[in-house]
């Protein structure tokens, strides 16, 4: 077995015993440094500090570092021990050792790897000062610098004088030459997150807490994107994806972590890539396919956190139904053009959920989504980014998140409001978790038992022939500017679903530019209990493709 190299200690620090496990006859180099506790820091003094560490992580590129040092400058024994916990004035708190040959190798490999664990060990250091203060600072890490510059003046702890034994000189040429043209090997990255444990909320245990949540995020695009960069990047130790789209090039203007290369691969599989790629620390799962009724309940199981970043109700209301069920919090948003709305359902905290606010879950295409209402790519990239941030906020406990309340947010007017969002009574008792994804269920069974919704037909008078009355819901602006070449009773969408009547001996065939808004508009008359409801399936631009008009 390997000789541990790189360790912690919460106990004082011998350094003659820690020489004595480099001892070696073979060497005549010896070098060693000690790095203390002072009594100042940027001018303040300081009582006494504490040092936490992530040990697995940090005992892990510890042993690296001290690996590449070995290999780079030819040394035979290398050690490096640093305290963790509470230490005095004056105490040890890093101690570095390099057995060599010659001395110019214990040198160099000394001060390379007290460098590099300043650089990418994650340890951190809470300064106790004089006055009653106290904060964590950035320790012995200064992100952003050349990997071997001059950082003496940023450290903490300061050196003691090298120690050395002779060295013997037989050899010396040879070996020296062999040195100089080991090949360098770049030293690997690990995330460095001091700068949001600077903030006095996070600090070490906040990380901590990070590092054990497990989030869930369904939906890898448009909000999906900035959510899985930032909790990435923060640290989240789980991370599950759920998504059964592929990428499109229509997608790329407001899904920019994607490249046009990759059209045709599953987001799912990109944006685990790219989240590994961004922190290989995160463990991800993937799961190619959408949620669902089926596999929802067995998907976000055992997590802390579900995002829902769909663009379709029928999701979203099975998410909110599941975060209860499941009495775990959810972040919901949506977004409709210029404009978003964003809500926090928390069951842990009794907070309104949506079936509070809409007891029957909203159609799909009754809003238009992306492809169907259009959208600039920022406007999601916004409302993705305030899902990641309301997540962390979950996570580390931080005051200010959003409770019973629906916050709406125009970025053409770069206005917020937030409405307030009453729990319905009827969650007490009649809204129990375990039978809202039984409702769902139960919609769904009662939806497929039914004639089909969609009609696809390659001309309109095809559909008059077989005795549909046509209906175009599209708005008046719409119709003038892409008329039917058939008469339709125009009927906008708005009127339909405000309660607006069609005699119900007909038979109808509901018309939009693309299908979707009249496929929710004839699934919510049906529920109204006109059953000879239909859709245009592809809509109006469909019929039209059909054609070869476009």
């Amino acid at each position: 077995m390997s000789p541990v190299r790189f360790r912690f200690s919460s106990s004082a620090l011998d350094p003659e015993s820690l020489r004595t496990e480099l001892s070696d006859p073979t060497c005549g180099g010896y070098t060693a440094f000690e790095g203390w506790v002072r009594n100042h820091n940027e001018g303040r003094e300081v009582r006494h500090l504490e040092y936490e560490a992530f040990a697995e992580l940090a005992v892990r590129e510890g042993e690296r570092i001290i690996a590449e040092a070995c290999e780079r400058f030819g040394v035979d024994h290398a050690r490096c021990v640093h305290r963790v916990g509470d230490l005095a004035l004056g105490e040890l708190a890093v101690w570095v050792g390099v057995s060599a040959r010659h001395r110019d190798e214990a040198f160099k490999a000394c001060r390379y790897i007290i460098d590099e664990v300043k650089h990418r060990v994650p340890i951190w250091k809470k300064e106790h000062y004089v006055d009653g203060d106290s904060g964590w600072v950035n320790c012995e890490r200064c992100a952003g610098t050349p990997a071997h510059a001059d950082h003496a003046s940023d450290d903490h702890a300061h050196s003691h004088s090298p120690h050395f034994h002779h060295e013997h000189s037989h050899h010396e040429h040879t070996h020296h030459a062999a040195a100089t043209h080991r090949q360098f090997v770049e030293p690997p990255r690990v995330p460095d997150y001091s700068r949001q444990m600077n903030l006095r909320e996070v600090g070490a245990a906040g990380q901590a807490r990070l590092r054990a949540a497990r989030v869930a995020v369904v939906g890898a695009g448009g909000l999906g994107v900035p959510v899985l960069q930032y909790l990435a990047g923060a640290g989240i130790g789980r991370l599950t994806l759920i998504d059964g789209d592929r990428l499109e090039p229509s997608n790329l203007h407001r899904q920019t972590w994607y490249a046009l290369a990759d059209c045709g691969t599953p987001k799912a599989e990109l944006a685990a890539a790219r989240v590994r790629a961004l922190n290989p620390d995160v463990d991800v799962q993937v799961h190619i396919g959408r949620l669902d009724i089926e596999n929802g309940a067995t998907l976000l199981a055992h997590h802390d956190l579900v995002i829902d970043c769909t663009d379709n109700f029928a999701t979203k209301f099975l998410i909110n139904d599941l975060a209860q069920s499941l009495g775990v919090p959810a972040v919901l948003a949506s977004v409709h053009q210029y404009e978003g709305q964003l809500q926090v359902v928390d069951p842990t905290r009794h907070s309104a959920c949506l079936r509070c606010l809409w007891p029957n879950a909203t159609r799909d295409g009754v809003v238009g989504n992306c492809a169907e209402a259009g959208v600039l790519g920022p406007v999601p990239g916004v409302l993705g980014g305030l899902q990641a941030l309301e997540a962390l906020k979950i996570v580390l406990g931080l005051p200010g998140r959003l409770g019973d309340e629906l916050l709406t947010v125009d970025l053409v007017g770069l206005s917020t409001t937030r409405l307030r969002a009453r729990r319905n009574a009827a969650c007490d008792g009649g809204c129990e978790p375990s039978s809202l994804a039984l409702q769902c269920a139960a919609r769904e069974r009662r939806d497929a038992s039914r004639a089909p919704l969609e009609l696809e037909f390659d001309d309109l008078q095809s559909a008059l022939a077989e005795g549909y009355s046509l209906v175009d819901i599209r708005e008046p602006e719409e119709i003038d500017e892409t008329p039917l070449e058939t008469a339709a009773l125009p009927v906008p969408m708005g009127e339909l679903l405000a309660g607006r009547n069609l005699p119900p001996e007909g038979r109808y065939l509901l018309i939009c530019a693309r299908g979707a808004r009249s496929l929710g508009t004839a699934r919510s008359l049906r529920d109204r209990g006109l059953e000879n409801v239909y859709s245009l399936k592809g809509g109006a631009l469909g019929l039209s493709e059909r054609q070869g008009r476009i």
